[in-house]
């Protein structure tokens, strides 16, 4: 089963199951980073300095493995509904209310893969309610949404000293961002992060749910790099997916950072700048920009983006 980026960036977690799916796409990818095209054989580039780092979220931050999703979504819908009840709202039986919120998510998600738009399940949960009969206050929807989360959010871990690395790129001055492709609202995992003690760390956040884009389209790299105030050539991209995080920061000329630990991501022709393991091997990576004498060893691969694999 594929694991949860799908349900952070994740939509395709919970609803692969039903959903009809498709073959691989092959992309080959440009490099479309500043100059670096056609630079092969004229000697080293000289790279400028990192002055923003940007994350994605599932399985690049917060790690979530192999996940049975129709399980938790089953979980989360038991933990909304007791929720619900509390409140004394009216609602149908339990299996009726799980099925509607299933068949509802699947919809949506499968409707912003063709429109390439994201939505919000604050939006479905508040439409399903006034269904229900009921409504719901700001507060008590956002609370609803956290109640379907938990039981996802209890498969997350992060990376030992995860923290203390994000502390320290801050410390240097580098600003630190979060792009995130999911329907999950803001909200509830700037909560989540709250409590794994990152959200501080983390100051700007893009959710593709509140922007409405997705990745890879460039509007959403864009304006996270309008956020941190710094210019593409000047900031790393760190995620998992070639698809979503490494062909949509080369496009708008951002370093391409692969997290890929058990590294099953070699078959595509897309080719970040960098392949890492884990977030830890991203020290060397920065300190070959911006303290080269320090940094020079062990930056990871270096591949031309447009080299096949």
């Amino acid at each position: 089963m594929a694991n949860l980026r799908q349900l952070i960036e994740l939509p395709e977690v919970f609803f692969r199951a039903g959903v009809a799916g498709g073959a691989p796409v092959t992309i080959i990818c440009r490099s479309f980073a500043h100059g670096r095209a056609g630079r092969r054989g004229r000697g080293p580039l000289r790279m400028a300095r990192v002055k923003a780092i940007l994350f994605d979220l599932g399985d690049t931050l917060l790690d979530f493995g192999p996940v049975d999703t129709l399980g938790l979504f089953a979980r989360g819908a038991r933990l909304a509904y007791r929720y619900l009840q509390r409140l004394g709202k009216p609602l149908p039986a339990f299996r009726a209310y799980h099925r509607a919120q299933l068949r509802a998510i699947r919809w949506h998600y499968v409707k912003s893969r063709l429109t390439r738009r994201e939505f919000n399940s604050l939006d479905v949960l508040r439409r399903l309610g006034r269904a229900m009969g009921h409504e719901l206050t700001d507060e008590q929807v956002v609370e609803l949404a956290w109640q379907w989360y938990v039981p996802l959010g209890r498969c997350v871990t992060v990376e030992e000293g995860l923290a203390e690395l994000l502390a320290g790129l801050r410390d240097e001055g580098i600003r630190l961002a979060v792009v995130s492709n999911t329907f999950v609202p803001g909200q509830v995992l700037d909560r989540h992060l709250g409590r794994l003690g990152l959200l501080e760390l983390l100051p700007t956040r893009i959710y593709s749910c509140d922007v409405g884009w997705r990745k890879p389209t460039p509007a959403i790299f864009r304006l996270a790099l309008e956020r941190v105030g710094a210019p593409a050539e000047e900031a790393i991209f760190v995620g998992d997916s070639l698809a979503a995080d490494v062909r949509g920061a080369a496009r708008v000329g951002m370093t391409a950072v692969l997290k890929d630990p058990t590294g099953a991501r070699r078959r595509w022709r897309v080719r970040p700048d960098h392949r890492i393991t884990s977030l830890g091997e991203l020290r060397p990576i920065v300190d070959a920009r911006n303290r080269p004498s320090a940094g020079a060893a062990g930056a990871g691969e270096t591949t031309p983006r447009g080299a096949t694999a």
